[in-house]
């Protein structure tokens, strides 16, 4: 009895520390490859009767222990655990005395698929292969008197069973994990579906929208914005984002759908995700308008991508991140619109800029300076006295030469605004001509 004892001791060591001889215990040969090897082959027939006998205790204890199968065994899945069982409590005889690797793990495989296929962790099966084989070694220990096992070799059958259950459980992580990449690429397939199907003109509506957003798994938000960087820059953007976002590669680009964006504590994840990386986001729109956010965002990622409009740079970096540099389309709709027809807005620069060409680059240099400090101060000569540092008359002198120069365009609201326009995007628009030398 007090034998007894020391052997459940041992087993309980272990389990905890299954692939290890545990110190006092176990004496294993250098050269053996597997636990069961050291286990004398004699034993196999000896516990035959006392280890098969064991499968409907295993699978009373299972369901008593684990909640998630409690009402999982009938149906094919009872007839998997079942036959896993009895699998395995079968190779466990044969591998005894032997240095052989396990003989078939598909069983325990595809247990570890099935439990992904429901929809369930690896806990509960790890903790049924966990339950079996206490139930086991209780049984065989009780019993270890019968088999003329010496105490080292009852050490060594604890040793081999544990290490056994061990390399079972681990074919059934494999299969979880297959089933998880065969699902993910599968998902990740259907999701760059319904992206690029929101990118389209006109995009989907309807049942055809909820059959998309269904077949990704994908829950249709009431509100969205389409957000687009680099498509090198994607992983890196879409792995800081909440689950509930769609990223895809779509045309060369890098698109995150993302819902809510205005939502409770959504800017901090946006600024988390650009954090260093060129992005865009259009409007928030409701379903009905996903083209805005999508047009919107198109059309001003060239704009970012070549600097023309970049992130304010007020923005703190968040932790040992860099700055987000996300750009939101909506703070820069001017800029946009005198980009969505170029030709127009060259006209608009060259028409009213002509005459700043006709003077040399250094009056031209003082015009600009002067125009700007007078347009920005709305007509207050004295305030754009102050920001040119100079005198106020100085200001109405240069004014009254500019007013000729510009034939009246200063003195009509509307010329005068296309003035500022294109004082302000002329740069960008129109390659000035070379100034008259003199």
């Amino acid at each position: 009895m007090t034998e007894r004892v020391g052997v459940d001791a041992c087993a309980a060591d272990a389990a905890r520390t299954p692939l290890r001889a545990v110190d006092g215990c176990a004496h294993t040969h250098p050269a053996r490859r597997h636990p069961w090897a050291e286990v004398p082959p004699a034993a196999a027939d000896r516990m035959r009767a006392v280890v098969l006998d064991t499968s409907d205790d295993i699978i009373e204890q299972v369901r008593a222990q684990v909640a998630e199968y409690a009402l999982s065994m009938n149906g094919v899945f009872g007839q998997n655990i079942r036959r896993g069982v009895s699998v395995a409590l079968e190779q466990f005889l044969q591998l005894l005395g032997t240095d052989a690797d396990l003989p078939d793990t598909r069983v325990y495989f595809e247990l570890g698929r099935v439990e992904h296929r429901h929809g369930r962790t690896m806990d509960a099966l790890q903790t049924a292969y966990r339950v079996g084989t206490r139930v086991l070694w209780r049984r065989i220990s009780a019993g270890s008197d019968d088999y003329g096992l010496t105490s080292d070799d009852i050490f060594r059958l604890a040793e081999a069973l544990f290490a056994y259950t061990e390399q079972l459980a681990a074919a059934s992580v494999a299969g979880y994990a297959h089933e998880q990449s065969l699902t993910a690429g599968s998902r990740q397939a259907r999701r760059h579906t319904l992206v690029s199907a929101l990118l389209r003109t006109p995009p989907p509506e309807g049942p055809e929208l909820e059959r998309l957003a269904r077949d990704a798994e994908w829950s249709l938000p009431r509100r969205l914005a389409v957000m687009i960087c680099d498509e090198e820059s994607l992983q890196a953007v879409f792995r800081r984002l909440p689950p509930d976002a769609l990223g895809s590669r779509v045309d060369g680009l890098g698109v995150v759908v993302v819902p809510d964006p205005d939502g409770p504590g959504r800017a901090d994840y946006l600024a988390d995700a650009t954090a260093g990386v060129a992005a865009v986001v259009g409007p928030t729109v409701g379903l009905d308008q996903i083209p805005r956010t999508v047009t919107r965002a198109r059309s001003a990622w060239p704009l970012v991508a070549a600097g023309d409009i970049a992130a304010p740079d007020d923005g703190p970096s968040r932790g040992h991140r860099p700055p987000s540099r996300l750009v939101r389309s909506d703070d820069h709709l001017l800029t946009l619109l005198l980009h969505a027809d170029v030709s127009v807005t060259a006209d608009l620069v060259a028409q009213r800029l002509e005459p700043l060409r006709r003077m040399t680059a250094s009056a031209r240099d003082r015009a600009v300076e002067t125009l700007r400090a007078w347009l920005d101060a709305h007509g207050d000569v004295a305030e754009a006295a102050g920001t040119l540092h100079v005198h106020p008359q100085t200001v109405r002198y240069r004014l009254a030469r500019l007013k000729e120069s510009f034939a009246g365009a200063l003195d009509d609201p509307v010329a005068r605004l296309e003035v500022a326009l294109a004082l302000r995007f002329g740069g960008a628009f129109a390659a000035a001509e070379p100034a008259v030398e003199g």
